[in-house]
C-alpha cells in the first residue's frame, strides 16, 4: 500500500497510444505448470513467432528473474508469492507499455495468478496452463531437480513437498505430453490467434 502522499502521475501518452502505434493489443500471456512441464520452452517459441508476425513482445523467465528483480528470494511459500507479486506488476507495466507480455512461471498458487489479472484489464490476462503429468516432468528434467527434491536435498519443491494448485478454466488448456514442444507451441499460437489475443 502506497502512502496516502504518493498519486499516480497520469502519463499524456497512455496504453492506447502505446498500443495503437505498436498496431497489437496488449496483454500478459501468462504460462504456469509444473518444473519441467515446458513452460520456458514454449514462452520462448511462441516469443519467436510472435516475433515473426511482428508483434512487440518481452518474455519474463521464471530463473531469469531470480537474476536480478528476485534474485533476493528464496523458494519457500511466502517468498513464491512475493516472487509472483513483482512479476505482476512489472508485467502490468509492459501491457501499459503496449506490449505483449510472456511469463513463464511455475506460479503454483491460484491466489497469485488471480492478482496478476486482477491488475489487468478484461482480456488482457491469458492464463495458460501447460499441463504435463509429473512423470513426464521427471523425465525431462534437465537440473534434475526432482531426484534432489526426492532425496530431501531440495525443499520446498513444487509438486514433490509444496503444493500445486492447477488452473480450473484457463483461457487456454494446453495438454504436453507426445508431441514436441514446436506442435504444442503452434497449437498455442493457432489458440490466441482463435480467441482473438494476438493478429
Amino acid at each position: 500500500m502506497a502512502p496516502s502522499n504518493i498519486v499516480w502521475h497520469k502519463s499524456t501518452v497512455d496504453k492506447q497510444h502505446r498500443s495503437a502505434k505498436l498496431g497489437q493489443k496488449p496483454s500478459v500471456i501468462w504460462l504456469t505448470g509444473l518444473s519441467g512441464s515446458g513452460k520456458s520452452t514454449i514462452a520462448n517459441l511462441l516469443e519467436k513467432r510472435l516475433y515473426e508476425a511482428d508483434h512487440a513482445t518481452y518474455l519474463l523467465d521464471g530463473d531469469n528473474v531470480r537474476h536480478g528483480l528476485c534474485g533476493d528470494l528464496g523458494f519457500n511459500d511466502k517468498a513464491r508469492v512475493e516472487n509472483i507479486r513483482r512479476i505482476s506488476e512489472v508485467s502490468k507495466l509492459f501491457v501499459d507499455a503496449g506490449l505483449i507480455a510472456l511469463t513463464a512461471f511455475i506460479s503454483p498458487f491460484k491466489a497469485d495468478r488471480n492478482y496478476c489479472r486482477s491488475l489487468l484489464a478484461n482480456g488482457e490476462f491469458v492464463e495458460v496452463f501447460v499441463d504435463t503429468p509429473i512423470e513426464v516432468c521427471e523425465k525431462r528434467d534437465p537440473k534434475g531437480l526432482y531426484q534432489k527434491a526426492r532425496s530431501g536435498e531440495i525443499k520446498h519443491f513444487t509438486g514433490i513437498d509444496s503444493a500445486y494448485e492447477a488452473p480450473q478454466s484457463p483461457e487456454i488448456h494446453l495438454h504436453y505430453k507426445d508431441e514436441t514442444a514446436q506442435q504444442t507451441t503452434q497449437r498455442l499460437y493457432l489458440a490466441l490467434q482463435e480467441k482473438g489475443y494476438v493478429k
